[in-house]
């Protein structure tokens, strides 16, 4: 089945393609063509988008705070005899009856310049300059530390926890080469190992190679060596008493969610 999906924000329209993301993955087989149309603020704007939606039918997901311009979208919408969708609407109305408020109708209010931007930005910063176990002088100003072998999604899931506003350094994990002695005396950060099958592991090391135009038959992939490997780390993550996540069928958002339960946990008391 082939559907053209609008997705119009008067934002960056970034909760949209998170929304329709989240809804299209509980369907298969689905073509799906998305027309993308952030920072929709003017009705001149608007009128331009509604003749792309009148050629290509199909679902109109929207989040417009301006009156006027969401009028019209949705009379037009009305008229094409097309479902246009507000996914925010029921979350603002059970808001605004639990706080006894309207809520501001500003656009991008989300993404304001405020101190928890900023903090985010610090975040990303310092993440950056903590990768692959740079930086172990100062991890004790990181909140998460994630330890791992190579190719266990330790960046990626850095780089999205830095996002969350989490301040990440990781460090791979190398039977010839062991982690600096600052890793195993950090009281403020959070360290967590990552684990995953050595079918995986070996698949996805492979992956990289070929990417790199290298030979797969090292050390790198051999199923003995990789096997080491998963048990040196397992067993230093065990001695240390650190929390440990499987990330063989778990996606980068998955894996982030955990950590992130685990940290919440650390914060409130209770056991990691």
């Amino acid at each position: 089945m082939r559907l053209h999906l609008h997705l119009l924000s008067d934002s960056t329209g970034e909760t949209l393609e998170n929304i329709a993301k989240a809804a299209l993955a509980q369907y298969d087989d689905v073509e799906t063509v998305r027309h993308f149309w952030p920072m929709v603020r003017t009705e001149a704007h608007l009128d331009r988008i509604l003749q792309e939606i009148a050629h290509n039918p199909g679902l109109v997901i929207f989040t417009l705070v301006n009156p006027a311009t969401r009028r019209i979208l949705e009379d037009r919408c009305m008229a094409l005899g097309l479902p246009a969708v507000a996914p925010l609407d029921p979350v603002n109305d059970a808001l605004s009856g639990l706080l006894g408020q309207t809520a501001k109708a500003r656009p991008g209010r989300q993404h304001a310049l405020d101190a928890a931007y900023f903090a985010r930005v610090d975040a990303i910063q310092f993440t950056i300059a903590h990768d692959d176990g740079i930086g172990f002088d100062n991890w004790e100003e990181a909140d998460i530390v994630l330890a791992g072998v190579s190719r266990s999604s330790k960046t990626p899931t850095s780089i999205y926890l830095a996002n969350r506003g989490f301040k990440v350094a990781n460090i791979p994990i190398v039977i010839e080469s062991p982690p600096p002695p600052a890793l195993f005396t950090l009281k403020r950060p959070l360290v967590v190992g990552l684990t995953t099958s050595a079918d995986r592991l070996i698949q996805v090391r492979r992956n990289r190679l070929l990417s790199l135009n290298q030979l797969p038959d090292t050390s790198y992939v051999a199923a003995e060596a990789v096997a080491r490997e998963l048990q040196f780390a397992r067993r230093m993550f065990a001695d240390n008493g650190w929390p440990v996540i499987d990330v063989t069928r778990r996606s980068i958002e998955e894996t982030a969610a955990a950590v992130i339960a685990l940290v919440q946990e650390k914060r409130e008391g209770g056991p990691v």
